[in-house]
This record gives structure tokens, sequence and C-alpha cells, in this order.
């Protein structure tokens, strides 16, 4: 799809989808959830705040009045937290088309999740990681189910903390945001790979936004890493509404692949179009996929019928 200058105006009919996405009220979680609305999906906001998430859906209905929305609470880092929520999809009888695992943080003070973890990579991977999971068997049941992984730009150069995964040795906010971002990575190739070997019609595809301009840069890093943030995010940033095209692309285009990750097409991948970019090389190992895998099954004690890639 090189050169393809593809936007939201190519989005097909949605009609009769579900979509789930994640850390819909804001940002990248909220154009997306837009865009898929307008174009007649039904979406489930997946939020921490639902009195934000409130806000953001009258806000779509405002501009959109046939929108169908639903707000329902999640909060990523609370391995619990997502377990009720998937449970009330089951419990509802919603059908799920489409999963956008969206939500993150970036930067953020060492903190710890209810479970102990260290939070980016609890909120970034192991809740997303479980929340795929446990909707699995409701994705399976659809026509042309997808789960769409949002990473960064930061995978690059990225690694797993294995001996270190909380950061109680060292921590270093930045070090820890790459890693999570790294992770979601690894696991969106590595589900790609087991969904294939199953035969499963799931599409497990990837996206970046490149450099965009959304909260993530002031709302998680403190003190200098902050400052940093808003420079390069004033300096380099594309608009939200270009950011998000590429996470569009992978969840509604016919020709998005699983197995693709998809982001800007101009200079070092900060801004443009979306087009298909290379991993990270490392994000393809099989080894750490097999090794991150498994422990993000003891970590979350989310089981998937998948076997592991050959």
């Amino acid at each position: 799809m090189n050169g393809s200058n593809w936007t939201a105006d190519r989005i097909p009919d949605l009609a009769g989808k579900t979509f789930v996405v994640t850390g819909a009220n804001s940002g990248l979680g909220l154009a997306t959830t837009r865009h898929a609305a307008r174009r007649g999906a039904h979406v489930v906001m997946a939020v921490r705040n639902e009195t934000k998430g409130r806000k953001a859906a009258a806000e779509i209905r405002k501009n959109h009045p046939g929108a169908s929305l639903e707000v329902r609470h999640i909060d990523l880092v609370d391995l619990d937290s997502v377990r009720a929520f998937a449970a009330g999809l089951h419990a509802d009888g919603v059908e799920v088309d489409v999963l956008i695992n969206n939500a993150g943080v970036m930067a953020a003070p060492r903190q710890l999740s209810p479970q102990g973890h260290e939070s980016q990579f609890a909120g970034n991977h192991l809740g997303h990681f479980a929340l795929t999971g446990l909707l699995l068997d409701l994705l399976q049941a659809s026509s042309d189910p997808r789960v769409v992984t949002v990473t960064s730009i930061g995978h690059h150069g990225g690694k797993i903390f294995f001996d270190d995964l909380t950061g109680a040795r060292k921590y270093e906010p930045v070090a820890y945001y790459d890693q999570s971002k790294f992770a979601n990575a690894v696991f969106g190739l590595e589900l790609d790979r087991r969904l294939r070997a199953a035969s499963s019609p799931v599409r497990s595809l990837l996206a970046h936004p490149g450099v965009s301009a959304t909260n993530l840069q002031s709302t998680g890093p403190s003190g200098l890493i902050r400052v940093g943030g808003l420079f390069v995010k004033h300096l380099f940033a594309q608009h939200v509404e270009r950011g998000v095209l590429p996470q569009l692309y992978a969840a509604t285009s016919p020709d998005a692949r699983g197995g693709e990750l998809y982001g800007p097409d101009g200079w070092k991948e900060f801004r443009g179009h979306p087009t298909t970019v290379a991993p990270d090389a490392g994000a393809e190992d099989l080894d750490t996929a097999r090794r991150l895998w498994n422990v993000s099954e003891e970590l979350t004690g989310v089981y998937f019928t998948l076997a592991a890639s050959s």
C-alpha cells in the first residue's frame, strides 16, 4: 500500500460491526471511536474514567446524531477490572468484530498495579494481552474479526527486562515505556503466528501513530521527561486526525493483512499517510516471543487456546 495516501474517507461501511476501543475517551482512541461510529459501527468505549467517557460520547453524538455508542469501565492496569469488563460483555451477549488495543500510559513514574506489576507494562501490555485472550471467543464468531494492537516508534530498540520486569532494581521511565511498546509489537506478531497456525479467522495487526499530538506526552511523564516530550510534540507531532490513520487502516481496510505493522510513510515514520512499515528485528525473534507469551500467561492467569508458533 506504499504511496496510497489512504485517508479516513476510505473507511468502508461498518454497519452491523461492533468495535471495542480501549482508551476511547481521548486522543487516538477518541478519533478511532468517532470515525468508526460515523461509518455505522457500534462502539464499546472501554475507558477508565466513565464520566470523561460519557462526555466524549455526547460530543460525538452532537456531530453524529446516529452514532451507536456505549461506555463501559475498564482499568487495564488492574487485571480484576479487565476480567470484569470481559465478563460483562459475555453476560450481555455483546458481539465483537474488532478489538483495538489502544489505551496507554507513557514514561510514568514507577508504580505497581494492584497485582504487583510495573504500571506501564501492566497497562500497555498485560491488560491488553488479557483482554484479547478473554474476548477471543467472541471475536472468533465474527465474519471478519481483527485485533489491532497499537505500539509506538519507541518499540524500536526496546527490550524485555525479563530479570527485572517490575523495575525494582533499576527503573527508567522511558526505558520501561519502550519495553511495554516493544511487548505490544512482540505480542501482536506472535498472536498472528498462533492464529494462523490454528486456522483462526481472527487477524492480528499492529499500528503505530508516528509522533502525534495526544495527551500522552503530558499526562504520563514528569519533570524533564515531560518537558522533553512537550518539546518533541510541539516540534514534530502531527495532528491526531493524521496519527490515527494507521490503526483505522488496520481495523477497517479490506486490504489490511494480519501480521503487518502500519505506520506513517514520512521521514523516520514520524508523520504521514499509513503504509506498511518494518517492526524492530528483535520483535520478530521467536524465542523472545515464546518467553514473553509464557510470562504474560503466568502473570495474567489468562491462557490462550492457541498452539505456540514453530
